[in-house]
């Protein structure tokens, strides 16, 4: 039985990280010392180290429980991981557009202004946010 600061060295988390993974649910001790300390057994450190991979290639906390699910799931297959896979991969992928998108709109910001000089309500950057916000609609919040 490990106790939690073994845990912490074993996996190279952070003590509130065991911690906030206990208590969503990720991890669970095994047991408590008589001194009421909480154990946990080397599954845990398994367990730990494997939320830690997922959580690495940006899947959230949701996606990882449901990922230890499968990995539990004797009728699971990898077909399953696959899809979650390709599903979060294409998620990435759209937020890289969308930044290069916001990258590409700064740069344009930042060309037009050319006179840095010039007094902030001749800018011509802030008249550009000010017609981008009168066209933004609340609904699309």
């Amino acid at each position: 039985m490990l106790t939690i600061g073994k845990l912490v060295s074993l996996t190279n988390v952070s003590n509130d990280t065991l911690r906030y993974c206990e208590q969503v649910g990720l991890v669970e001790p095994a047991g408590k010392s008589l001194a009421g300390y909480r154990l946990y057994d080397k599954d845990s450190a398994r367990r730990i180290r494997f939320i830690k991979h997922p959580q690495n290639c940006g899947f959230t906390l949701a996606e990882i429980r449901q990922l230890l699910v499968l990995r539990d799931r004797d009728n699971a297959c990898c077909g399953d991981v696959r899809t979650r896979a390709v599903e979060k991969k294409l998620q990435i992928e759209n937020k890289i557009r969308a930044m290069k998108a916001m990258s590409k709109a700064l740069d344009q910001l930042i060309a037009e202004c050319a006179m840095e000089t010039r007094p902030v309500k001749e800018c011509t950057n802030i008249a550009a946010l000010e017609r981008a916000n009168a066209r933004f609609r609340y609904s699309e919040l």
